[in-house]
């Protein structure tokens, strides 16, 4: 029987596929150590969690509005007035079943068959999907050898008559690089002069780490506040992935369309989820500012291990919970006599020999790589990075 062509060139989501390859040797008893999840190992704040046991006890189990309980939404919009100083009235305020659907939705009210749209490299593995889903073309602009920072000359010469708008993603998955003031000032005046909108996933913005601050692109250029929407969420700074809460910010003119593509497709985010989100937003500052001096903590754990290893190098990670880890001269080589010929089977093999669960570099773009995650114990880390060191020290190169 037939499918569609959308969904026999779609490639699964290697991320999920690592977690549950490494869930699988779980089950069968076997001592893996997965790094290829983007989940914190926290619990739930206990005001999430106070919220949501006070909504079932008050019977909150119905439909809610398409957009977002309006609580919920306006403790969005306080929480942007207060963090980024920056006026957003809830009716330009969509509340969605976790960012990644959101994004979706803005780009089924944006993209049209053959439009380009900009992505920054290595990138989150949903982007050319999503994009390719309403036949849209990706524009890949490489930042590998300019510290997985987008240099504005080079996306100035990516940008074409058919580019319609870019995604932007700091702090970045996978790379952990956060965008300086000079990076997104220069992609807002791209955006003005070409008339391109933009999608600025800031999902990560409270986990940044040492000196290094997160900007928001529509704080610095106010010029762009109408052509920009802005993808946050709870599921990583508050632990809250299973909750399934983002929201998105939008300008007037378009967020009726991205609510009503999301009434057609899900209808609303769930009840019990939505109020456990208020409570995240209003009582758990404190519990966020504890996970972010963890993850510090574990960055400095992990990074410190990486350096003592062969056969690798990687950029210092400024944010979110990621080491992007350049793997390149291992390719080529041989483990246990199994040639090592891409990243894959890189990752293929320290699954298999050290029970190590990383994601291949090619499933963000950047082919040569591996993401490990660093939202893991102490524990985990330090053995971990142990069976990767030996996984390296055996590796004959040629």
């Amino acid at each position: 029987m037939k499918i569609s062509t959308r969904a026999s060139r779609m490639e699964p989501s290697a991320t999920l596929a690592v977690v549950n390859k490494a869930k699988a040797l779980k089950g069968q008893g076997r001592p893996v150590i997965s790094f290829g999840a983007g989940e914190p190992d926290f619990d739930s704040p206990r005001g999430a969690v106070t919220y949501a046991e006070r909504a079932i006890s008050e019977g909150q189990t119905h439909y809610t509005q398409s957009n977002g309980i309006p609580e919920l939404r306006e403790a969005v919009a306080s929480y942007y007035s207060e963090r980024f100083d920056l006026d957003y009235p809830k009716d330009q305020i969509i509340v969605g079943a976790g960012a990644k659907p959101l994004i979706y939705e803005t780009l089924a009210a944006l993209v049209d068959p053959g439009d380009e749209v900009l992505i920054f490299s290595p990138a989150w593995v949903s982007y050319v999907e999503q994009i390719r889903l309403f036949d849209g073309r990706e524009k890949i602009v490489d930042t590998t050898s300019t510290g997985c920072v987008p240099l504005a000359s080079r996306v100035a010469e990516a940008i074409t008559p058919g580019t319609v708008g870019m995604l932007i993603n700091t702090p970045n998955n996978p790379t952990g690089a956060v965008y300086d003031e000079e990076t997104l000032r220069s992609m807002a005046k791209l955006a003005v002069e070409h008339d391109l909108w933009i999608i600025f996933d800031e999902i990560y913005e409270r986990l940044v780490y040492g000196t290094t601050t997160h900007r928001n692109i529509v704080s610095l250029a106010p010029e762009v506040m109408d052509r920009t929407i802005q993808i946050n969420g709870v599921s990583k700074a508050f632990a809250m992935t299973g909750w399934r809460i983002g929201y998105a910010l939008a300008p007037g003119w378009l967020a009726p369309k991205i609510g009503a593509i999301q009434g057609h497709l899900t209808s609303n985010a769930c009840s019990i989820a939505q109020c456990a989100s208020l409570g995240a937003l209003r009582e758990a500052g404190q519990d966020v500012e504890r996970m972010r001096e963890e993850f510090s903590r574990r960055r400095d754990i992990m990074t410190g291990l990486l350096r003592e290893m062969p056969l690798i190098s990687f950029e210092e990670p400024r944010g979110a919970f990621y080491v992007f880890v350049n793997v390149q001269e291992a390719i080529g080589g041989t483990s246990e006599g199994k040639l090592l010929e891409d990243d894959g089977m890189f990752c293929e093999a320290l699954l298999e020999r050290e029970l190590v669960a990383a994601v291949p570099g090619t499933a963000f773009l950047a082919p040569g790589y591996i993401r490990l995650s660093y939202a893991n114990s102490e524990e985990e880390i330090r053995e971990g990075m142990s069976r990767l060191k030996r996984f390296l020290q055996r590796i004959e190169t040629k």
